[in-house]
Order: structure tokens, then C-alpha cells, then sequence
């Protein structure tokens, strides 16, 4: 089925893109976008898991080549201080959990820095069990989960670009200079300001420009800086780490990109919430979609 031509499933005819008929269901993502979403999704979620379990191991990101306390920009660590005034230290203590953040000492006790061990207890580390893969504390199972699934999310990115790219789709989800103007509205659109969305086709600007940055910025620099964290491709690609600004740096980097991914993660759920949960679910899981009113199928 070509891109700029979509079948009616209600009346069975084909209709060109760019056609508003609001209430028309159109088939909209095809079985192998879908089964590489939720792939990419499943690898996302394990990435972050285990990447919080690495972590762990050396809970501080500094920007510089190598460890360097000056140049600490995030550590998180857990100490023991008196739980009540005028006692002597060891007598009686309470943990503490601490985030501190460009010098910003945050207190976060039972969060970062102290909380749940993965076992049933506390225990002081970065980041809580919850929220790590293995929950309990094991560097060795973490980088074997990230080592797998970082393999997956690249395979899983291949495929999704060429077939996207076979089917001509793909084009349909870059951000084009015409989008740029119909940013604003979109946005105001989202936040209940605008009463209707501005005219688009299969994408929506903002979805476009959160795609592009995802697909062609963001992703590629998260496996970069990932590769560059490795002893075997520092030694044989020297200078990716050195252009990253050594391995520590690389690590930082490597940090933002998630959070970065993880911002973007909590866009689109908002996004997909914003414009019809079940009509959005419905279109990732049987590939149709119901057209809302100023939508089209084109680019």
C-alpha cells in the first residue's frame, strides 16, 4: 500500500492524502512499525533499568576525561547521621539518602541515595531496586541485561528505518521547514488554548519534530556514547572517546541522552493522551485509526 494512498475501512475506497473526513478510519501503521515500537519500547525500559543498575557501581558523573571530584556535576550517596540532636554519633543514627547536583545538596532519603535494596530492606545506593534491573544490587547481571538489549534497540532501530524506508513512510515522520510555523498552534492546541489543531497529514509537527530528534539525534549519540564506554572500542576508535571528551565524559553524556529519551518517553505518553488514548492504542496494536477533524494521511 503506498503512503499517500489509504483505504476507506469504512466504505472501501482509496482516498489521497491530505483529505479531511473526520470519522474515517484508515489503516494507519503497519505490522512491522508496530512490532518494532513495542520492541523498541520493551529495550528502552530494560536499557534504563539495567543502566541505573551500572550506575550504581560508581554513583557520580563528572565532567572530565577521567574521575575527578572537582569537576562533579550529579553523585548520589547515602550517610548515616545522628537522629537527634546532641547525641553522640554511632549512639543512634538515622540513614540519609543525598542527590546532590551541581553542588546542590538534596536530601532524598528513602529515593536516592538510601531506600530499597531489591530484597525487602534499605540499604544505602544510588538509585532503589525498583528501578533497577536485577532489583537487588549485582553490576555484573546489570551490564549483561544493558549488553543484550542495547544489540536489540540497535537491530530493532535498522529495521524500523528500513521499513520504513522501503515503504516510502518514513519521510512522513521528518520535521519539514513548512511544519515550523504550525508549531506554535499545535502546542497551543495541546494546552487547550486553540480550539482546533492546525491542518496536518499521518503526523502532527510537534509529533515530527519529537520523532526526528529521537531517530536521527538523540538515539544515534546514545549508542555512540555507549560504544565509547567500552574498553575494546576506546582502544580500537580512540578518538570518538576522545572527541566526547574522554570516557568519564562520555558516561555524562551517555546520562543526558537518557534523560533526554526518558523526557521524550513522558511527551509522547502526554501526547497520546492528549489526542485519543484508545484511538492511538488501537492504531499501535491493530494498525487502524479513526481521522480527527484537520488530520490527513500525507505528510
Amino acid at each position: 500500500m503506498l503512503p499517500w494512498t489509504v483505504m476507506d475501512l469504512t466504505a472501501g475506497t482509496a482516498r489521497g492524502a491530505g483529505t479531511e473526513a473526520p470519522g474515517r478510519v484508515v489503516y494507519r501503521h503497519s505490522i512491522a512499525t508496530r512490532v518494532t515500537h513495542w520492541s523498541g519500547f520493551l529495550a528502552l525500559v530494560v536499557l534504563f533499568m539495567s543502566g541505573l543498575q551500572i550506575f550504581n557501581a560508581a554513583p557520580y558523573l563528572d565532567a572530565s576525561d577521567t574521575s575527578d571530584p572537582a569537576r562533579r556535576v550529579l553523585s548520589i550517596s547515602g550517610t548515616q547521621t545522628p537522629a537527634v540532636a546532641g547525641v553522640a554519633p554511632g549512639a543512634a543514627s538515622a540513614p540519609q539518602g543525598h542527590l546532590k547536583i551541581f553542588g546542590l545538596d538534596l536530601t532524598t532519603t528513602h529515593v536516592f541515595g538510601y531506600g530499597d535494596d531489591g530484597q525487602g530492606g534499605e540499604s544505602v545506593r544510588a538509585f532503589p531496586g525498583w528501578l533497577t534491573l536485577p532489583a537487588y544490587q549485582d553490576l555484573a547481571d546489570g551490564r549483561r541485561w544493558h549488553l543484550f538489549f542495547s544489540w536489540v534497540f540497535v537491530i530493532v532501530g535498522a529495521a524500523y528505518l528500513v521499513s520504513g524506508a522501503l515503504r516510502r513512510d518514513l519521510a512522513l515522520i521528518v520535521l519539514r521547514p513548512s511544519d515550523l510555523p504550525k508549531m506554535l498552534p499545535m502546542q497551543l492546541y495541546y494546552l487547550g488554548l486553540r480550539d482546533e489543531p492546525p491542518p496536518h497529514g499521518k503526523y502532527n509537527p510537534l509529533q515530527k519534530a519529537g520523532y526526528t530528534a529521537v531517530l536521527f539525534v538523540l538515539s544515534p549519540f546514545v549508542v555512540i556514547t555507549g560504544l565509547a564506554l567500552s574498553p575494546g572500542v576506546d582502544a580500537w576508535v580512540h578518538p570518538v572517546t576522545t572527541l566526547l571528551g574522554g570516557r568519564q565524559f562520555a558516561r555524562t553524556w551517555h546520562f543526558v541522552a537518557m534523560v533526554a529519551l526518558l523526557g521524550f518517553f513522558f511527551g509522547h505518553v502526554f501526547l497520546v493522551c492528549a489526542t485519543g488514548v484508545i484511538n492511538n492504542m488501537r492504531s499501535m496494536t491493530a494498525g487502524t485509526y479513526r481521522l480527527g477533524k484537520n488530520e490527513g494521511t500525507g505528510p
